[in-house]
């Protein structure tokens, strides 16, 4: 392996594209978690696709790895060079390449963000539905197979991407999937390639599913008494078909940070945050409904948010929850983790967790996407306490160990990364070594993003 023989070829190739700042390095070596800072060697930034494969096949003569980057926004060390190499960062690949508003698709180059994208939409009367909250870039969430808030109603990324163009590690340049709708031909090499955490390739174009904007959107937030009844009014509401766009939970501590983070007004105890999208018959009666089961499990205080500005700062105050719970504790470190369980275990899952945090004495707010079974945790431990750090992964990995007894997975957006590698024999068993297999039939030098997803060469 020579990295500066490769890094010697790419700047020839790139020119002041190709940093090797120890600002740049240092920016592309941190991630939103506490993983110590792992500075790839440079930094590049390509243009167009022809210069991702001609970055590939340099790299791969040197054997230098290969890491994409996106936004920065992933949580579990998904873009950390661990082993050196070039971190691709595709912010100069950003464009909308195609709208075709009659087949409901756009075209669109990695590095392109979802807010971006859903601004270019605004007059077509199309938007892209997966929301995870940050904003993130296309690529990066379509790597980590990203969901968020709506995907109790529009799916994660998986259900949204109809196709790539991706460069293998060794230069080849393919395409999966086509425009329609649906397809019957061949190994499903999309699916394969969405979640794969750059583990198999670079993306350099993903042609996306558009939804209608919705004639009518409603929102509101209901408090509970406890989070069992909470909890319970989610799976009722999910079993009784009503097609909710968003119904996230967040407890009472949560409640609280939103309080102090953003003056909002809400009882300390636990809530519901909904919205319903469609006409407005369809989103009065599916109001009325879920208010009838909010009534049978004891919530109250109903506030509505029908005005787009009150369902902004809603949803504002949702996709800020991290920062608003890491200030109950400023001084912590954040250890974040997420896990999904089928529907019908959800109350077990949440109620088992609250009880152990409660216990281990560690602030740790719950909060998540419950629609589709899917919650998180922020433990907030000392930073500089040893024994509050041990205890709160601790938490996490029982966390982890509880979503897998009750039938689920150990992550259910955040992603494999360097931070739940060790889950993956006991969540897959003997398919993580297909998993492998097929890492070593497409990266046999182990180049692209090693140490992430499966074992190593």
């Amino acid at each position: 392996m020579s990295i500066p023989d490769a890094l010697s070829e790419l700047s020839s190739l790139l020119g002041d594209r190709l940093s090797r700042s120890k600002s740049d390095r240092d920016l592309h070596g941190a991630c939103e978690m506490d993983f110590p800072l792992t500075p790839p060697d440079a930094v590049a930034y390509p243009e167009n696709t022809a210069e991702v494969a001609a970055l590939v096949e340099i790299c791969a003569r040197h054997g230098c790895p290969i890491v994409g980057w996106g936004a920065g926004t992933s949580l579990e060390g998904h873009a950390l060079a661990v082993r050196g190499g070039v971190s691709v960062d595709f912010a100069r690949m950003n464009r909308v390449r195609e709208v075709a508003a009659e087949d409901m698709i756009a075209v669109v180059e990695p590095g392109l963000t979802r807010e971006a994208l859903n601004t270019e939409l605004r007059a077509t009367g199309l938007f892209f539905p997966v929301d995870p909250g940050a904003n993130a870039s296309l690529g990066g969430m379509a790597a980590t197979r990203a969901s968020g808030t709506t995907a109790v109603r529009y799916g994660t990324m998986r259900a949204n991407v109809l196709g790539l163009e991706v460069v293998l590690a060794d230069g080849r340049v393919i395409r999966t999937g086509s425009r329609a709708p649906k397809s019957s031909a061949g190994y499903d090499l999309t699916g394969l390639m969405v979640g794969s955490e750059g583990t198999l390739g670079l993306i350099t174009e993903l042609t996306l599913r558009l939804q209608g904007q919705p004639e009518a959107v409603s929102a509101a937030i209901c408090a509970f008494s406890d989070m069992h009844a909470a909890v319970e009014a989610v799976i009722t509401t999910i079993q009784s078909g009503i097609p909710m766009a968003r119904i996230e939970f967040v407890d009472a501590e949560s409640a609280a940070a939103f309080n102090a983070h953003a003056g909002a007004a809400m009882s300390e105890a636990p809530h519901l945050l909904v919205e319903f999208h469609g006409s407005p018959a369809g989103v009065a009666e599916q109001a009325e409904r879920f208010g009838e089961i909010v009534a049978d499990m004891g919530g109250s205080d109903f506030q509505w948010a029908d005005r787009p500005e009150d369902r902004t700062a809603l949803w504002k105050m949702r996709h800020n929850a991290y920062y608003a719970c890491r200030a109950i504790r400023p001084d912590a470190a954040a250890i974040t983790t997420d896990v999904c369980v089928p529907i019908s275990r959800l109350a077990e899952a949440v109620e088992e967790t609250a009880a152990d945090i409660a216990e281990s004495g560690i602030p740790g707010p719950i909060l998540g996407h419950v629609g589709d079974g899917n919650f998180h945790a922020l433990l907030l431990p000392r930073a500089d306490d040893a024994n509050e750090l041990a205890t709160a992964k601790a938490l996490a990995g029982r966390m982890a160990e509880r979503a897998l007894r009750l039938g689920g997975t150990v992550t259910g957006e955040h992603g494999i990364g360097m931070g739940k590698l060790h889950y993956m024999e006991a969540e897959h068993g003997a398919a993580w070594e297909v998993m492998g297999q097929i890492k070593r039939a497409l990266d046999p030098q182990d180049l692209m993003n090693p140490g992430k997803m499966v074992r190593g060469n």
